[in-house]
């Protein structure tokens, strides 16, 4: 390809709207183009860098034994009601109507229309197992698109769904997608790390993320440098902080029950850790007051601790759910935010962080604005209903595994890894035979990788200033060669174009720069766009009998003007 015969629109400035560096490249690079918020036009070199992508994917799926299908963008929302997401994941669609005025759902995800197919096709345990794949554009709503191809409304992914007869095979299923999206991402160049992760709204026993760290991610990673534990923040488990050896100053005559005290003012609590209380954070039992699928429930958790609402999903089972209003904190407990508590609580289900489960000597709302308990034992004075994992694990806390400090690392989701057992096979009646003659129903995995966001984080964790580093197997040309003069005839002309037809002939990508440019626009452009090789052909080189081939990122390497070729087939197989 020549630089003059196709579209290369680089930007010496970055657009206002790009906050990442990842997106700042895309747009100066002439990647992309924002249409609206969310919504981009890949240009030629940005379809050429996703196609490769693409590639590894289909090439390391199919070498996994998956089979590639490809299933509608349109569907009938009677599926997601069958599975009984047409409610949890609404908040993800994007809707239309026909002309009769039927409802639609632009496909944000794929497991009730494959569980759908095999349900008619897949009716005996002979069939299985199976694994279909698709790499095809999805559509979800988000409220905030932002990032460029990181959080879109529109984004290319690919999506997997296993099917088999038990979940021991369900697990092997598992593991060779487990093992590809792992040769995926270190084909591509990424350093990509597998993370405990939470299921979410996709529901399913156990599931990983692939994580690219990156200090502009929207995720968190918690990780031990002692034993290689790594999770999700959403997931991530610790032994917690110890409790502080700082007790309450006892009254005269220790009191074997709740005591109340008046806290006129106090209703947060950093107030009540100062003067005249003195109650640190950590002594503090935190009471929230939730909706969860329309009935009331009470979340304790210490002081200084976070509720992690993933968690809260995975406990109560539902993503349905809200802070309650003033009104029904009011109406159901007698007593405004900030004087809560569950002492003396017992027709609202209670739920309790586990590492209050040992907590005495603790300070709570007493449900009467103004006033507050101190010296609770939380299994002597409250009825909890579950003991759960509601919080969110800080930096430095105790690995569970180990016990050495925890570290936190933002990082950039690329894929997900889901084991979903038979909630989609149950709700849509995907069944089989079994060996007995029995009907069972198939044991799912799903597996997503998304294309366009993989690209994006391929930029984002190769790069310097002056633009993007391209991997080899990903670049949109592995070679660009820069004739500082373009006049036709000349002789540094004549040695670019007998370079680049040899290139081309061996199949090597490379694109010529026949710009009637000055070398520095040349040079500036070929490194913004990060191409891996560039050949640099000039006078002063050429009376050495030698062109100028530079890595990106790299040393420049004189070469021998007959030795170029074989060089450059070197480098760009490596």
């Amino acid at each position: 390809m020549r630089w003059t015969q196709t579209l290369i629109p680089t930007l010496k400035e970055t657009p206002a709207e790009a906050e990442i560096a990842s997106h700042k490249l895309l747009l100066r690079a002439g990647l992309v183009r924002k249409l609206s918020g969310g919504l981009y036009t890949f240009l030629p070199l940005g379809l050429r860098a996703l196609r490769k992508v693409e590639q590894i994917v289909r090439e390391e799926m199919n070498r996994a034994g998956a089979l590639e299908l490809l299933m509608p963008a349109l569907q009938p929302p009677e599926i997601w009601e069958k599975s009984g997401r047409y409610v949890t994941a609404s908040g993800v669609f994007f809707k239309v109507r026909d002309r009769a005025r039927k409802e639609w759902i632009l496909g944000p995800t794929h497991e009730e229309v494959i569980t759908t197919l095999v349900a008619g096709e897949i009716n005996s345990y002979r069939q299985m197992p199976k694994n279909f794949y698709q790499i095809q554009t999805k559509f979800r709503d988000e409220i905030r698109p932002r990032f460029g191809l990181m959080r879109a409304k529109e984004f290319i992914m690919k999506d997997a769904y296993s099917f088999d007869t038990t979940d021991e095979l369900a697990q092997v299923s598992y593991q060779k997608m487990y093992d590809a999206y792992g040769r995926i991402f270190q084909r591509c160049g990424l350093k990509a790390i597998a993370v405990e992760a939470d299921t979410g709204v996709m529901g399913g026993k156990h599931s990983h993320e692939f994580m690219v760290p990156a200090e502009t991610g929207e995720n968190e990673v918690v990780y031990c440098e002692g034993c290689n534990y790594s999770a999700n923040l959403e997931k991530a488990t610790s032994r917690g902080p110890a409790i502080a050896t700082h007790k309450l100053a006892p009254p005269a005559t220790a009191p074997h029950h709740p005591e109340k005290f008046a806290t006129p003012g106090v209703v947060t609590i950093e107030a009540l850790s100062k003067e005249p209380h003195n109650v640190t954070a950590e002594r503090q039992i935190k009471t929230l007051v939730y909706m969860v699928d329309s009935k009331l429930v009470l979340l304790l958790l210490r002081g200084d601790d976070q509720l992690n609402e993933a968690k809260l999903v995975a406990t109560v089972g539902s993503a349905n759910f809200r802070p309650a209003t003033a009104e029904e904190i009011v109406a159901a407990l007698g007593a405004r935010p900030g004087s809560l508590g569950a002492v003396h609580v017992t027709k609202i289900p209670i739920y309790a962080d586990s590492l209050l489960s040992d907590a005495t000597d603790m300070t709570t709302g007493a449900n009467e604005d103004g006033f507050h308990y101190r010296n609770v034992s939380i299994t002597r004075d409250i009825g909890v209903t579950h003991w759960v994992d509601l919080r969110s694990v800080q930096l430095g806390e105790a690995c569970a595994s180990c016990g050495k400090p925890l570290k936190i690392q933002r990082a950039i989701e690329v894929g997900h890894v889901f084991k979903l057992g038979t909630k989609y096979s149950e709700n849509l009646n995907a069944l089989f035979l079994d060996e007995s003659g029995k009907q069972q129903p198939a044991v799912m995995g799903c597996y997503g990788i998304g294309v366009t966001r993989t690209m994006q984080a391929i930029i984002e964790q190769s790069h310097d200033k002056d633009g993007i580093i391209w991997p080899l197997s990903v670049a949109p040309y592995r070679v660009c060669i820069t004739p500082l003069g373009v006049v036709p005839g000349s002789a540094v002309m004549t040695l670019a174009e007998k370079i680049y037809a040899e290139l081309s002939e061996k199949g090597v990508d490379v694109i010529l720069d026949d710009r009637d440019e000055r070398p520095g626009v040349k040079f500036k452009d070929s490194e913004l766009v990060g191409f891996p090789i560039r050949i640099g052909i000039g006078e002063k080189s050429l009376a050495k009998g030698e062109v100028e081939v530079k890595l990106r990122g790299g040393e420049l390497l004189p070469t021998k003007i007959e030795e170029v070729v074989a060089k450059v087939l070197e480098l760009a197989k490596q």
